[in-house]
Parts: C-alpha cells; structure tokens; sequence
C-alpha cells in the first residue's frame, strides 16, 4: 500500500522542525557560554585595571614619602650645622673686614687655610663620559678634599651629579682635563673646610619672611647684613634628556643657548619657546658628546659651540646649519667667546692653548700656550675677552688666572691666589678688573695693569696684589661666575647647588639662591633687556631668573 504523499511529507516537515530546535539549543547553549565567557574576562580586565590602578597609587606614595624623608633629613642635616656653628645671628657670623686676605679670613671664621699640594683625581660617575681611573691607588677624593684639612671624604649620594673638566680626556694618559657629570654631596652637608655662618648654614625656616622669598621647588635667602636691593623670581623651567653643562644669553637678551649632550638648543627668553636644536648629524651616535660651551656673535646671526671632539662649530642659526668648523685643538674645548665687534672668537681646552680664531676667514690667528715648567696641568677651563676687545682672560687648572694682547699674543699678566683650580673667568663692565672662581669654594676679583700682578719675570711685593677682594660663602666648588651688565653684582653657581649675589664692592652676599636639585654648573647674565639670568645644572634643567630691584 502507498502511504499518502501529504502524510509524509507532514513527517519530513516534523523531522526537520524538531532538528531545528535541537540546533536553536544547542546556539542558545553557545551563546550562554560566550556570553558567560565574556563577563568573566571583563571581570578580570576590571580587576587588572584596578591592580594597576593601586599599583600606581602605591608608586606615587612612595615617591611622597621619599621626597618627605629626603626633605626632612636635608632639615635635621642643616639643624646638626647650625647647631655645631654658633653665631651671634644664627648661622651667620661676624664678617671679617673687606679685602682681608683668604688665610687671614678663615682664621677669623675659626679655620685654617686650605693646605697645598694638587688634590687627588675624580672618578667618572654614572650617567656621563667613563674614564678609567688614574693609576694611584687610594680611596677616591673629591677635588679640593686634603687630608690634612678633614682626611678622606665620605661616599657620595648615588644620585647626585657635577661638571668635571679635571679629569684626563677620554684617551687613557692623556694629562689634560675633560668635563664630566660626577657625584656630587648634599646641598646642606658633606662639604668641609667651609666657613661658619654663610647664608647656605642658615635655617630657612628660622629667617623673616621679609628676608625670603619662596617657590613650588625654590627659596631665594637674603643677608640679614647688609640692606636688601633685589628680589628673585623664577620665569621658566625648561627641562632637558641630559646635563645642562652650559647656557650663553644673545647680546640682545632675546634668546637663550643651551648645550648638553650632542645637542645644543635655543630659546625664545620670553615665552620659553623651543626655537631651535643644532646637532651635527655627521657625527657618530654612539657615546657621549657634551656640548660644553656655547657663545652668540654679537649680532645674533651665529652660535659658536664646543665640545669633546676637539672642534668649533660656528652654527648660522636661521638654517640651523654649520657655517664652518675651526679644527686645531688637540682636546676637548671648554670655553669659548666672542669679542663685541664679533671679528674673533676665542677658546679654551685642556690642550694647555688659547687660540683666537678670526671670523673672517676662519684662520687662527694666535696660539697661547701655557709653557709652564713648574705646572704640572695647565689645561684651561675658561676663557673671557675683555669688553673693548684688547685683552683675552684664561682660568686654568694650575690655579692661576692668565692675561693675554689679542694683537700681540704677548703675555701680560699671571694671577696667582687661588688655592685650586679656576674653573670660570669673566671681565668686570670696566675691562680693568677681572673676576674668578675656583675650586677653593672662592671668588676673586682681581685688578689688572698693576706691576705687582704680572708674574712673567716680574719682582713683586707678595705682600700686596692684584687681588681685590675674595668672596667666601660658597659650600663647595665654585663652578661658573659671571657680572651684571652695570657692574653692580657679581654672581656664582656652585657644587653646593647654590648661586649667590655678591656685592663687590663690599664682598658680601646679596642672597642666596636655592633652585636646582644637582650642582649649578653654569650662570649667564642677560646683557640687554630685563634683568634676568640663567642656570644650567646637573639636574638636566636649565631655568630663568629675574633680578629686579626692590620698590
């Protein structure tokens, strides 16, 4: 019998009903479970985000916390001087006469002269240049740092960083000096041989509110001493990958170069506008090369730049290209400058030479070696042109500051006083008179064209000098000094983290500025303009800072 067609097909239609259930199911089942899936990821997605989440929270605690204790043991460090030092005022003694001899001031303050004899090497630290260390054996010092004054010092802070040029060159053997970025000691202690009562052994917290100004990471303090004439302020942080060695204002005022590692950058002063980076793309990238001087022509057009290859670079700053390159120096070139006709330009290096390099065609025109027999390392770390353009200033690391004719090439004065290496020179508005820092933790201001000052075959009465007036105050090395363009302040940055207004006509200190967290390494003065200057530190930041006279 044959079934009716209807019927099956009423059975075929059934059959595929009830598989169609069974898949719709089996989907639903699947996509339960996906859906399950799914929420159980995002759960675990919400609890990584919220691990990550506290994670960071407990960074940023840590990092409160550590800038607390590090705040508070700077305090209790600064308290512990205080306490050692007693004062009429606290902190801050009686200040020895003006002019008083450096030996007869520290007697004064209750400490000796520094003791003679060259100080031991430094070590390249983290973060810079390596250098083998010197053959001597022995636990390294920090320069300056004698066994007869306070035997060895101590370990330094891990963290902290300081422009050396005392060091031999990158070459093993070589004897003349090449910057570097070392370790450096707390602002308020570790430094020794330092005389009592200097506005850096001064509480903050225990000085007038009208005697301080302060900021978010900043304090400026005044001299309870002397009358105060100036406030600071702070104008721009500008932050850097590296150590700022050196900043140069533009004879304008308008601008701002900054050298640090293969770069070297301008800014706009006013609005901290990165108007330019100069870097040499020929040059190989792998190592180190620190830019360690930086000085505008005259007319704004050009920026001379040296550094650790041994080479000038004369930048035209609206290609942002090398006009030329002046070759000859057989080290690393430290300092340069530009007189104010811009006709030549000037520099340092740790080859033990001056040369002074025409614009015009790029020729040099002198090479002032350093041929003293009795100095062990004459290498230069400074040099200055004097403001009408006759005479060139060099501070070196046999202690002693030279004078040369640009025309001549003839020595003309040798300034000796300090008791360790010139690290920075700088000609006073008047041209006759000359300051310098050192690594005695000193400036001097020294007057030149006396017969007692030239030191090349000369016979002098030791017993007067050149020497003007030397500033004490500084904690540590004193590593940059520079003037305002009226000649009214004299200014230094320090190892001590510090920069400091002096008054050079009675050699105390206007205030003392607080500002950067590593060594001050350089300080420029703007020529033109607001008063303003500029710091270059160890922290990798450059800042700028007003000066303005008080109302």
């Amino acid at each position: 019998m044959i079934p009716n067609p209807q019927s099956r097909i009423v059975e075929m239609l059934e059959a595929i009903r009830v598989e169609f259930d069974q898949l719709a199911q089996e989907a639903y089942l699947c996509k339960s479970q996906r859906d399950d899936f799914e929420h159980k990821v995002n759960a675990q997605e919400q609890e990584m985000l919220s691990f990550q989440q506290s994670l960071h929270e407990l960074e940023r605690s840590q990092l409160r916390l550590k800038e607390h204790y590090e705040d508070e043991i700077s305090r209790l460090r600064q308290q512990l001087d205080h306490a050692q030092q007693p004062s009429q005022y606290p902190g801050y003694p009686p200040h020895p006469p003006a002019g008083t001899p450096q030996s007869q001031q520290q007697q004064h303050q209750g400490h000796p002269p520094p003791a003679a004899g060259p100080p031991p090497p430094l070590n390249y630290m983290n973060g810079s240049p390596r250098i083998p260390p010197p053959p001597s054996s022995g636990t390294p010092q920090t320069y300056g740092s004698r066994g007869a004054e306070s035997g060895p010092s101590p370990p330094h802070p891990p963290n902290s960083e300081i422009l050396d040029k005392r060091k031999p060159g990158l070459t093993p053997g070589r004897s003349a000096p090449a910057a570097a970025v070392v370790k450096a000691s707390s602002v308020l202690g570790g430094a020794s041989n330092v005389p009592p009562g200097t506005l850096a052994d001064v509480d903050p917290e225990s000085v007038p509110a009208n005697m301080k100004v302060e900021g978010k990471d900043w304090f400026a303090l005044f001299n309870p001493k002397v009358p105060r004439y100036l406030t600071v302020n702070l104008i721009h942080t500008l932050d850097h990958a590296s150590v700022v060695c050196c900043v140069k204002f533009s004879a304008d005022g308008k601008y701002l170069a900054a050298g640090c590692n293969r770069t070297t950058f301008i800014y706009d002063v006013a609005t901290s506008r990165r108007v330019c980076a100069l870097q040499d793309e020929s040059v190989q990238r792998d190592g180190d090369l620190y830019i360690r001087s930086v000085c505008f022509s005259p007319n704004g057009s050009y920026l001379a730049t040296g550094a650790e290859d041994k080479q000038i670079r004369i930048w035209d700053i609206a290609s942002g290209r090398i006009r030329n390159r002046l070759t000859g120096h057989e080290q690393d070139i430290y300092s340069l400058d530009f007189s104010r006709d811009g006709r030549i330009v000037v520099s340092g290096s740790g080859d033990r030479t001056v040369r002074i390099w025409s614009m015009a065609d790029s020729s040099c025109m002198h090479t002032l070696t350093i041929t003293d027999q009795d100095q062990k390392d004459p290498g230069v770390t400074s040099v200055a042109v004097s403001p009408d353009g006759r005479r060139v200033a060099a501070g070196s690391l046999d202690k002693m500051v030279r004078v040369w004719d640009i025309q001549t090439g003839e020595a003309l004065e040798r300034l000796e006083g300090h008791k360790d290496s010139v690290y920075s020179v700088a000609f006073m508005p008047d041209g006759r008179t000359l300051v310098s820092g050192s690594l005695d933790k000193t400036l001097k201001l020294w007057q030149l064209g006396t017969n007692e000052g030239r030191g090349f075959g000369v016979e002098r009465d030791r017993s007067r000098g050149p020497c003007k007036m030397t500033f004490t105050g500084h904690k540590d090395f004193v590593l940059s000094v520079a003037c305002t363009p009226d000649g009214r302040w004299i200014v230094s940055g320090s190892k001590d983290r510090s920069v400091q207004f002096w008054d050079p006509q009675t050699g105390q200190t206007q205030f003392m500025l607080q500002g950067h967290k590593n060594s001050v390494i350089s300080v420029a003065i703007s020529q033109s303009g607001r008063p303003v200057f500029a710091t270059g530190s160890g922290d990798n930041r450059a800042r700028i800072w007003s000066y303005d006279p008080t109302v």
